[in-house]
């Protein structure tokens, strides 16, 4: 009897170690994107199902009931493109995450800074964005994908005329360049002005559909914008760019 008592807790705690382990992986593979925010939003409908039933509010218990009938089929439809994205990473990704050294957020507004100053200087086109709590991921499948340390160098090599990864946008997330080369939805906003180039209104459609802090450079100008929630701040200059990063960006 005894031996079966341990052979079952060894078991369960094996059992149990694996779906925690597994549970981690997941949050940590959904942190920072779209998906924790529907996963939050299932969450409630879950407890106004439950809040529903308990005080006997039976129209609305029988629409959820009706609707949480086929959240398999929802989760699926909704997640498709994260549940690809996991499944490829299955393969690819660690199973221990591997320690790296992770720079500090003011060496990484600084050598943002001074990258756009020069970019403006040289009058060289450039789209930077910033990703904040709301995760970029989907807009990164179709670019080229990095993980290199945010340095002046590499930023500005990217968008130099003669690079192959010079169109689209740079993404920056979790103190990362991550991807370059991105396609960024437009805006359709009727009410921006006609001169505004593609960076701009590509700059303006992220910020508008997630909290993610955009940098343009203009080159037939050489000035530098700043578009945050859809806003654009235009012919901001480095100083006033970096006291802006450092009150919008935690990285």
């Amino acid at each position: 009897m005894t031996e079966v008592l341990t052979q079952l807790r060894w078991q369960d705690g094996l059992d149990i170690g694996i779906i925690s382990f597994l549970i981690y992986r997941l949050l940590q593979m959904l942190r920072g994107s779209r998906a924790m925010q529907m996963i939050f939003g299932l969450a409630v409908i879950m407890v106004a199902y439950l809040s529903s039933r308990a005080l006997g509010l039976f129209t609305l218990n029988w629409i959820l009931d009706n609707f949480l009938g086929s959240i398999i089929l929802v989760i699926i439809v909704i997640f498709q493109s994260d549940i690809r994205r996991a499944l490829t990473q299955v393969g690819t990704a660690p199973l221990f995450g591997a320690e790296r050294m992770v720079q500090r957020r003011e060496d990484i507004i600084e050598e943002v800074t001074e990258a756009i100053r020069t970019l403006a200087f040289r009058r060289v086109g450039a789209l930077i964005v910033l990703e904040r709590e709301v995760g970029l991921n989907e807009y990164m499948e179709i670019g080229t994908r990095l993980d290199a340390r945010v340095s002046r160098e590499l930023l500005e090599s990217v968008f130099l005329p003669g690079s192959p990864i010079h169109d689209g946008a740079l993404v920056i997330q979790k103190r990362r360049v991550t991807a370059v080369r991105c396609v960024l939805p437009l805006s359709v906003n009727p009410n921006l002005r006609t001169s505004m180039g593609t960076r701009h209104r590509a700059a303006i459609g992220v910020t508008e559909e997630t909290d993610a802090v955009a940098i343009v450079v203009s080159e037939q100008e050489g000035t530098i914008a700043l578009v945050v929630g859809g806003n654009v701040t235009e012919r901001v200059d480095a100083s006033r760019l970096r006291s802006a990063l450092q009150g919008l960006v935690a990285l």
